[in-house]
C-alpha cells in the first residue's frame, strides 16, 4: 500500500546518480581505509589504494559541486548563520523537514567532512612513519620535520573523521526515529519528499 503524500509536499527526483554513487563509494573507501589503517596488515598497500580512491572521489565532488546538477552544487546548500540558526530551532519539532537537499545543519556536516578528508589525504601523501615501508608517495619532497607533522596530523584526523561518521549516523537515526524522515532511501533511489514551497 502506497503511503499518502502529505499536503504541501511532493515526491521529486532530487539526487542524481553521480551524487549517489559518490556518496556510497566514499562510504566504502573511507571506512575501508580507516579500518585498514587501524587494524590492517603492517604493509598498508590497500590502505594507500583506498586513499587514492578517496582523492579521486574528492576531485569528482569538487567538480560536481561547481558544475553538477543544482541540488549537488555547493551554492545550493551554502547557508548563512541566520538561516542555519533558524533551521536549528526547528530540530526540536518531531516532524519531517522535507528539505530539498542538504538542510543547513547537514550542509555544515558536508563541508566539515570534505575539509577533513582533504586534509587527511593530503597529509597521507607526505607522511613518513619512519618504518621505511608505509611512506607517502610525496614524502621525499618535504623535510623530515614536515614528514613527522604530516604523519601526526594524519593520525589525528583519522579520529576526527571517525567522530564525524558517528555523528552522521546519529543524525540519520535522529531524523528517522524522532522526526519521522528517512534520509537513507533518497540517497539510494534519488527520490525524496520535498516541501513545495522549498522545491
Amino acid at each position: 500500500m502506497t503511503k499518502q503524500i502529505p499536503e504541501g509536499v511532493s515526491h521529486v527526483k532530487l539526487w542524481d546518480v553521480g551524487t549517489r554513487l559518490f556518496h556510497w563509494s566514499l562510504v566504502i573507501c573511507v571506512c575501508s581505509a580507516w579500518f585498514l589503517g587501524k587494524f590492517g596488515p603492517n604493509i598498508m598497500t590497500l590502505h594507500f589504494y583506498f586513499g587514492y580512491a578517496v582523492i579521486a572521489l574528492l576531485v569528482f565532488r569538487i567538480v560536481w559541486g561547481l558544475f553538477g546538477p543544482a541540488p549537488a552544487r555547493f551554492s545550493h546548500f551554502l547557508f548563512g548563520p541566520a538561516a542555519t540558526l533558524r533551521y536549528a530551532k526547528t530540530l526540536k519539532n518531531p516532524t519531517p523537514s522535507y528539505w530539498p537537499g542538504h538542510n543547513p545543519i547537514g550542509a555544515l556536516s558536508v563541508f566539515a567532512m570534505l575539509a577533513a578528508l582533504i586534509v587527511q589525504v593530503s597529509t597521507g601523501l607526505f607522511a613518513d612513519p619512519d618504518d621505511y615501508i608505509n611512506v607517502g608517495p610525496l614524502a621525499d619532497m618535504v623535510s623530515s620535520e614536515a614528514n613527522r607533522s604530516a604523519t601526526k596530523l594524519h593520525h589525528q584526523m583519522a579520529l576526527l573523521i571517525a567522530v564525524f561518521v558517528v555523528l552522521h549516523v546519529a543524525a540519520i537515526a535522529f531524523y528517522k526515529r524522532y522526526k519521522g524522515e528517512n534520509l537513507v532511501t533518497p540517497m539510494l533511489t534519488g527520490w525524496k519528499l520535498v516541501r513545495k514551497d522549498k522545491g
